[in-house]
């Protein structure tokens, strides 16, 4: 295994060693695609997170380049780049505080195109460094129940089975709960992570109470010494009130089998759907207790500084971002890096 690969697994999850293949059942057909391996190297990581960010860094990148030509510094130029950020999602309040910074420090002074993108990088690390924090998996609880919510299609399933890939090479043993009884294919889906990972999964036919499930997961989980409990949930729009009610619902019975729980709620964002990721964060936040969010489809998409908006906005801890399919496509976030891939510095 990579000398830095391991080092992130302790941090997170604690010191234990990965799990042999035998650990590891699924025919070859079962798995999700480009599987990948947890040794992957940290520069790999990052070549891949700048290659995703690149149709935002891009953007950024030329509006700044059009914009700052070795001129001296002035008002427009300062309202040109504003244009530029808010365009790229990052929000009003960043775009002002990087205008404002430029004007306190190089106003009527000569300034080019990568000093500002630097200037840039600087701000955006400060704003998400300080939401950039760990999974804290508490040994206390056991099972420690993480609950996934999200909207349709922001890949919440998926990231289920690259975290429990991450926990199993953390040592951990995990329990998937198949909770997202809407769908078969995303009990199947489910079913499939469980077997890449050797993680079992409680499922239950389509169409059965997704409360009731919960329930039965976190008391199988209990009674099998399972350290992690991941319980998926169904899609919801976050202005559907009847749907919201029922994740209310599914929180409500789990505490009937621990009060405590659940232990960590996470929001999965489709970078994708730039400024109603806002609106996701604010009304799943208020419902369901959000405590950390994951970032998904950031390959995907040009308006990757919504993430900056959101840090900026709510000040949730922002525990991992996913670039690709692959099992090893979620990384815990490390605000340098995003901020200097962003702004085309990488």
């Amino acid at each position: 295994m990579a000398e830095q690969k391991p080092g992130f697994l302790k941090r997170l999850f604690g010191e234990a060693p990965a799990p042999t293949p035998e650990e590891v059942p699924g025919p070859p057909e079962m798995l999700p695609p480009a599987a990948g391996n947890v040794s992957e190297p940290r520069g790999s990581w990052l070549q891949r997170l700048a290659s995703g960010l690149k149709r935002s860094s891009d953007q950024i990148a030329g509006g700044i380049s059009s914009v700052f030509t070795k001129k001296k510094l002035d008002q427009a130029m300062l309202d040109e780049l504003e244009d530029i950020l808010i365009q790229a999602d990052f929000g009003v309040d960043m775009a002002q505080s990087v205008t404002e910074t430029l004007r306190r420090d190089r106003f009527d002074r000569d300034i080019a195109a990568d000093e500002v993108r630097t200037i840039l990088a600087a701000e955006v690390e400060k704003t998400l460094s300080a939401v950039a924090l760990p999974l804290d998996i508490e040994a206390a609880h056991k099972p420690f129940v993480i609950l996934m919510v999200g909207v349709n299609g922001s890949g919440k399933t998926t990231t289920i089975g690259k975290l429990a890939s991450l926990l199993r090479a953390a040592g951990k043993s995990v329990t998937l709960a198949a909770g997202d009884t809407f769908r078969a294919a995303a009990i199947e889906q489910l079913q499939v992570w469980g077997q890449r990972t050797g993680a079992p999964v409680i499922a239950r036919a389509a169409g059965s109470d997704a409360s009731g499930l919960a329930f039965d997961a976190l008391t199988e989980a209990r009674a099998s010494g399972s350290d992690v409990l991941i319980i998926d949930t169904a899609g919801r729009l976050q202005n559907r009130d009847e749907l919201m009610s029922e994740l209310e619902k599914i929180i409500r019975v789990i505490k009937k089998v621990d009060a405590t729980a659940p232990h960590a709620t996470l929001l999965t964002l489709d970078a994708t759907t730039g400024q109603n990721a806002l609106n996701q964060v604010e009304i799943f936040g208020k419902r369901a207790g959000v405590t950390g969010l994951v970032m998904t489809k950031l390959d995907g998409t040009a308006r990757g500084g919504i993430l900056v908006a959101i840090a900026r906005k709510y000040g949730l801890p922002v525990h991992f971002i996913g670039v690709g399919e692959g099992v090893d496509n979620l990384e815990p976030f490390a605000a340098g890096d995003f901020a200097r891939a962003i702004v085309g510095n990488a």
